[in-house]
């Protein structure tokens, strides 16, 4: 069977057009574009109503605080100033680039026009009609909440899903890849835990990987939680084992966690670790502390001392084991941090599930679980597929080498990220302004 010839979508025309004029069909061809598609709001020149009316009312309380704080200064309504900033630029660039477009839409079609300025002002149109869309792009993205982690480091988790020992194997290689961009893009990194099945080191695998049961990366630095949080979710391998004799494919999976982690000894960690409105906030009384013996690889330590700490919060069935120190008092430490984050990414999660159900909006009928396949490595193919984006690359040893291959597939789950809250948002304003209208008409018909 012939395989379907790829072509761009003005070259299609182009054959079409040429093949009629001789009177011959043209061969099927496909047009070439991205796999994944933008939502209208994103890459339209206008925008929808609601999130119209959205940046101007924000814009509005941007110049009241403005003159408030002409007035007198206050640190809260100084950083309410801040956070508005953005969405109040973006439209007051995307006013002018709007005005433009009008501008020069009226010169073109009034019959006073001299024909010169016609002229120039048709040539000027695509490029300006080009800069309202960027605009808008901004605009629009300028409006979606920011999480309210993003500014944080993070805990990244890597555990073995389905497919038994391999997913072993590619648990580690997934650890190594993170370690990689990290250290290729400059970012600081901790080993919390790294805990490796024990007799599997020579039975398979990919080059130097290792059997992994369980392994914590955390990222010191400030943003990582907004860089990072695109990788949650399964990322499933298809290769051939090293033990396969036969040259199967094996399909395994491998599951990531991107967990928001305070920096320790802060000021910050601190009142946020004893406030009880925070979603840190962990009672004491709530957690059962155990004194365990290490296990594993040690020499004379293990199973000597009772330096592993276990765990539990009782309410949430929460559970972590740390054993990576002789120390028992940093292995404690190391466990309340990780609980911390698990159980404030559990509250955050409930809470997101709550608000997605009452709104009923895109986001609800899209949110990535934990049980999702966001990702595929397919080594006989040499490609790497985010399901989530629809992209795919190739050259697969450098993505998972942390190179510049898995920056682009990173950038793409981020611009699809952006794209859903957007999606989102506008299904929330429209909702919002279904409710206020039904409101108003109820308020009628009573009187």
């Amino acid at each position: 069977m012939r395989t379907t010839q790829w072509v761009c979508q003005r070259c299609a025309f182009a054959l079409r057009s040429s093949a009629a004029g001789r009177g011959q069909l043209p061969r099927p061809v496909q047009l070439l574009s991205r796999r994944y598609a933008t939502n209208d709001a994103t890459t339209a020149t206008t925008l929808p109503p609601a999130l119209l009316q959205r940046a101007r009312n924000i814009a509005a309380e941007h110049k009241d605080l403005q003159t408030t704080l002409a007035e007198d200064f206050d640190a809260k309504a100084a950083k309410r100033l801040g956070d508005l900033s953005r969405v109040a630029n973006a439209l007051a660039e995307w006013d002018t680039a709007r005005s433009s477009l009008e501008e020069l839409n009226s010169l073109i079609s009034s019959p006073d026009s001299d024909k010169e300025l016609q002229a120039l002002a048709r040539d000027e149109l695509e490029t300006t009609h080009a800069s309202l869309a960027n605009m808008t792009n901004a605009l629009t993205a300028s409006l979606t909440p920011r999480d309210p982690y993003a500014d944080m480091p993070c805990l990244l988790e890597i555990r073995p899903g389905p497919g038994g020992q391999e997913g072993r194997y590619f648990a580690d290689a997934l650890f190594k890849m993170y370690r990689a961009y990290c250290a290729r893009v400059g970012i600081r990194t901790n080993i919390v835990k790294y805990e490796t099945v024990d007799g599997g080191e020579t039975q398979g695998g990919a080059g130097s990987e290792t059997p992994l049961s369980e392994a914590v990366i955390e990222i010191l630095d400030t943003g990582a939680y907004d860089r990072f949080r695109g990788e949650a979710g399964m990322h499933r391998v298809q290769r051939v084992p090293a033990t396969e004799t036969k040259g199967r494919t094996h399909t395994s999976a491998v599951a990531v966690w991107v967990l928001p982690s305070f920096p320790e000894g802060g000021s910050e960690a601190e009142a946020d670790f004893n406030d009880p409105t925070s979603d840190f906030y962990i009672d004491p009384k709530e957690v059962r502390a155990e004194k365990m013996r290490a296990g594993g690889a040690g020499g004379q330590h293990v199973n000597k001392t009772e330096s592993a700490i276990r765990l539990t919060h009782v309410p949430t069935g929460t559970v972590v084991s740390i054993q990576d120190s002789r120390s028992q008092h940093q292995n404690r430490d190391k466990a309340w941090q990780l609980l911390r984050s698990r159980v404030a990414s559990q509250r955050r999660e409930e809470r997101e599930e709550k608000a997605a159900t009452l709104r009923n909006s895109v986001l609800s009928k899209e949110k990535i679980t934990r049980g999702d396949k966001i990702r595929t490595y397919n080594y006989q193919q040499d490609r790497c597929t985010d399901h989530r984006a629809g992209f795919d690359v190739h050259n697969l040893p450098d993505v998972l080498a942390g190179g510049e291959v898995l920056q682009k597939v990173m950038d793409s789950t981020k611009e699809y990220l952006v794209a859903r809250d957007i999606r989102a948002l506008i299904a929330e304003e429209e909702l919002i302004a279904k409710e206020e209208e039904a409101a108003a008409n109820g308020k009628q018909n009573k009187k």
